[in-house]
């Protein structure tokens, strides 16, 4: 009876929500037995009590021996003894004191882990206590797949604590946003149009690729990937790749670069007076025909114009009627202009003149000249004065 009241009078020391101090005596079936000191009572721990991993293993958490500081949640009386024991818990006592740390902090940023990807965004855990970020808030571009961000540790700004209510939202855009800006104004302080910088590719579009130089992405558009013509941004980077690239335009308030890649390499029209002469007779293959040519590529990214009147010697209405893309032809090099970056070419010129045209040639060239139509002079002078007078000339004229 005396050690029954004991019993008793030690329970009454222990009450639910008091943070007690107890030591692991077993780790088993998935929970761990605890002595809460100064009580003479025991208390259980069971797996989901002291973490949120539901698959951890309780064996690696806690070992016996271990002095633990937790949270009594309730009294449990065994239903076939008079045994009173405690659920305790490490877990929730480690939320409250993490709650007590958020209160007041709106605007911090704190170290986060990814823990869940679940509806609408991201479930993370800060020192025990679980937070959401939602999917809008987790980059500066919206987030369709947050698995990617389960296990991972990265920093977040607080934006509201309510522990009433067991709310705890953050976001990481924010973070993100200014580590850009901190970036972007270390980058443009170092850039100069005309620069010759390295990047790595970050990702290909249509219309061309960005590059990653160190915060900022810079765009090489389509146009500046490659000296040829009509190429695919796939077939010249690729996503990963490191590449020079010269810097075309810098626009610090609006956060854009503008950037070549082909201005980095030799271009087809660099030297291009040591291998194209006027006079040249070379071969070439039919580009692109308009309405009042054809554009051949006579060398690698080097397409000259053959003008409908350079075509044939027979009168060509249209380009279309006399070639077709892809068509090899020879041609006759009239003009190399590399400033304007121009090559004039004749196909005409390397083929025989008809006949027809010649004799209409030898008819114009026979053609007589027509008498120059001398002008009408009252008299001759003669070819000398010697031996005439004004009287000579005169006399027979009556004053």
């Amino acid at each position: 009876m005396n050690e029954f009241e004991d019993l008793l009078n030690s329970v009454s020391q222990v009450e639910p929500g008091d943070v007690v101090t107890a030591e692991v005596l077993t780790v088993d079936a998935g929970q761990a037995n605890v002595a809460i000191s100064g009580t003479g009572v025991e208390g259980v721990l069971t797996l989901r009590e002291l973490t949120n991993d539901r698959d951890a293993d309780i064996h690696e958490l806690v070992k016996p021996g271990e002095t633990l500081e937790l949270l009594v949640l309730r009294q449990v009386v065994g239903k076939d003894t008079d045994t009173v024991t405690y659920l305790v818990s490490k877990k929730r006592l480690e939320a409250r004191k993490a709650w007590d740390k958020l209160v007041g902090r709106e605007e911090e940023v704190v170290t986060v882990k990814g823990t869940r990807a679940v509806k609408g965004g991201l479930a993370v855990e800060f020192e025990g206590l679980r937070g959401f970020i939602p999917a809008s808030m987790l980059d500066t571009r919206f987030v369709r797949n947050t698995e990617r961000f389960v296990g991972q540790e990265f920093d977040a700004k607080i934006k509201e604590v309510d522990p009433k209510e067991n709310r705890f939202i953050l976001s990481r855009r924010e973070v993100v946003e200014a580590e850009t800006a901190a970036a972007r104004a270390e980058v443009f302080g170092k850039l100069s149009v005309g620069d010759v910088v390295t990047g790595k590719v970050a990702r290909i579009t249509n219309f061309g690729a960005f590059i990653d130089l160190g915060g900022v992405d810079g765009l090489v558009h389509l146009t500046e990937l490659s000296h040829e013509r009509n190429v695919s941004p796939k077939s010249v980077v690729t996503v990963g790749e490191e590449i020079d690239v010269k810097v075309l335009d810098l626009n610090e308030e609006e956060g854009r670069v503008s950037l070549s890649l082909k201005a980095t390499v030799p271009g087809p029209w660099d030297g291009v007076e040591q291998k194209l002469a006027k006079g040249d007779v070379i071969e070439g293959t039919v580009k692109r025909l308009t309405d009042f040519g054809a554009f051949v590529e006579v060398l690698p990214g080097i397409d000259g114009l053959v003008h409908i009147s350079q075509i044939s010697h027979k009168r060509v209405e249209n380009p279309k009627d006399a070639l077709q893309v892809g068509q090899v032809v020879n041609v006759k090099v009239l003009d190399v202009n590399a400033a304007d970056e121009r090559v004039s070419l004749s196909i005409k010129a390397l083929e025989e003149r008809p006949a027809q045209a010649e004799g209409q040639e030898e008819k114009r060239a026979s053609r007589p000249r027509r008498p120059r139509r001398q002008e009408k002079r009252d008299f001759e002078l003669p070819e000398t004065q010697t031996g005439f007078s004004m009287a000579d000339l005169f006399g027979d004229i009556e004053l």
